[in-house]
């Protein structure tokens, strides 16, 4: 049985061309999944935005969560690391779908190795800025105040934010290659024998000292993906 990786899908862009596209990739993608798949690593950015209010959350999204629910039904298990436009997810995801939620990054073994999972945001050393921001936005006190904004005004408040984020994040990632890389690097040197990041929305699999560096690119360009069998992680595109 396999173990698949991906991220950074972005659904929810105003695009509605572009969107259909990468719906009928995403399915297609899962349906891969639920042929041959033991788990599911989504390593942020699944959505363009995700918010969770008490009682509403983005209604566009559904029929992706009822097909990830659908996976976990069939004894799949589905991780989720938030990113930076998903880090707002709250419980449910966890408790309707059946999805396991993780802050930040994970640390977990798998077929023998010892894997490091992360979204990326914010780790080059010349994104000062944004991890300035990460702070601000993912205050508890600046989210409670967000919920307070009705959700028809919040959501396309913030769907517009993140569009512009995306943009701006989108025309910067080839230059924070090389210091994902050496990222990349630093973790194999703490014993890892893989690290698996998303972000930059560039497709990298690299032998390195130590262990193996994979970024999974995107859905939105390239629809590229990690998949791991017998140990061995290959980069894969659908």
């Amino acid at each position: 049985m396999a173990i698949y990786f991906f991220s950074d899908a972005h659904l929810g862009e105003n695009d509605k061309e572009r969107e259909k596209g990468k719906l009928e990739k995403i399915y297609a993608f899962l349906e891969m999944v639920k042929n041959d798949g033991e788990k599911l690593f989504i390593l942020g950015d699944l959505f363009d935005f995700w918010f969770e209010y008490k009682h509403a959350i983005p209604k566009e999204h559904l029929k992706v969560v009822f097909k990830l629910a659908a996976l976990v039904e069939d004894g799949i298990e589905v991780h989720y690391i938030s990113g930076n436009h998903d880090f707002w997810l709250g419980n449910f995801l966890s408790r309707e779908a059946g999805i396991t939620i993780h802050r930040d990054y994970l640390k977990i073994d798998e077929q023998g190795k010892k894997l490091f999972l992360i979204h990326g945001d914010g780790i080059s050393p010349s994104d000062k800025g944004y991890r300035v921001l990460k702070k601000i936005l993912r205050n508890r006190f600046n989210i409670w105040l967000y919920r307070k904004v009705p959700t028809d005004w919040g959501i396309p408040l913030a769907k517009w934010v993140s569009g512009s984020s995306r943009n701006y994040t989108s025309g910067r990632s080839k230059h924070f290659i090389k210091d994902y890389e050496i990222y990349a690097g630093k973790k194999l040197a703490e014993g890892f024998d893989a690290v698996v990041i998303g972000h930059l929305h560039v497709p990298i699999l690299k032998e390195l000292d130590g262990g193996v560096y994979l970024n999974t690119g995107d859905f939105i360009k390239h629809f590229s993906y990690g998949r791991m069998d017998d140990g061995k992680i290959t980069l894969e595109y659908i």
